[in-house]
């Protein structure tokens, strides 16, 4: 019993020794905490003494561009929702037989309308001079947009095409070369149009192998129309008619130069 109580006894010991020792490492952990946390306190003061002037004006500048950036937004979407407005009243007295008011309000849309629109209008204003038989006119406003290096590619591109077109009869084939090999190229999205009008020009000009590859080149294109297909089938049924007629035909003969004259013997006296 003696044995057992003193056991107990040391074990209490023990313990009250232990407890002072885990109560001082808590106080230190404590300490320890506080310190960091005072350090980083007086680290981010420096730095906000420092840097916060800073810090500041760039969160300002920050909020007042997202401000101005709604703005200019806003001020873009007006100004694209009034134009386009403006664009449909235009279309709609070219469809309604006014081609002077037409001409004035596309014209007054190129001049002030955001760069998408002051390019339709300049492109409707080439297709009604087109339709009023205004073909100068209408090639010198499509190759205006052309030569337009803001504008839009795909409008650009476009432009090129119709000034093509409308040359297709006057145009030699040098110049419809120069004016559509820049379209023709796989990547380009009016390479078939392209193609087609090419191809033509190759006709007229009595290149029949060209127009054959390039007709070609339009039936094997998975983009290509079904109207634009039909268009060069009917070419290419053109082509085989005409190779078939030369081939039919038989060569004639060379002719016989006419027999020179005897002259006539002097009478002899």
């Amino acid at each position: 019993m003696a044995g057992g109580s003193g056991t107990r006894n040391n074990l209490a010991n023990t313990k009250k020794n232990e407890k002072p020792v885990e109560t001082a490492s808590a106080k230190d952990l404590n300490f320890e905490r506080e310190v960091e946390e005072e350090l980083r306190n007086d680290q981010l003061k420096k730095l906000w003494n420092e840097y916060g002037t800073y810090v500041i004006g760039a969160v300002a500048a920050f909020i007042i561009g997202i401000g101005v950036y709604q703005q200019v937004r806003h001020s873009q979407l007006v100004a694209s929702q009034t134009a386009g407005a403006q664009y449909d009243a235009a279309r709609q007295l070219v469809t309604g037989n006014k081609p002077a008011e037409a001409a004035s309000a596309l014209a007054a849309i190129a001049k002030t309308g955001p760069k998408g629109y002051a390019t339709l209008a300049r492109l409707q204003q080439a297709a009604t001079d087109a339709a009023a038989d205004k073909t100068t006119e209408a090639v010198a406003a499509y190759e205006a947009v052309a030569s337009d290096t803001s504008g839009d590619p795909i409008l650009r591109d476009l432009a090129r095409l119709q000034a093509a077109a409308l040359r297709l009869d006057a145009g030699d084939w040098t110049e419809m070369q120069n004016r559509l090999t820049p379209l023709v190229d796989e990547r380009n999205a009016f390479r078939a149009n392209a193609r087609e009008l090419l191809g033509l020009a190759a006709r007229k000009a009595n290149r029949t192998e060209d127009a054959r590859k390039l007709f070609l080149q339009v039936l094997g294109d998975a983009k290509a129309s079904k109207p634009l297909k039909d268009r060069v089938t009917g070419y290419m049924q053109g082509i085989a008619v005409a190779d078939f007629t030369k081939a039919a035909t038989p060569v004639a003969a060379p002719t016989a130069p006419p027999a020179a004259p005897i002259a006539s013997e002097p009478d002899k006296k």
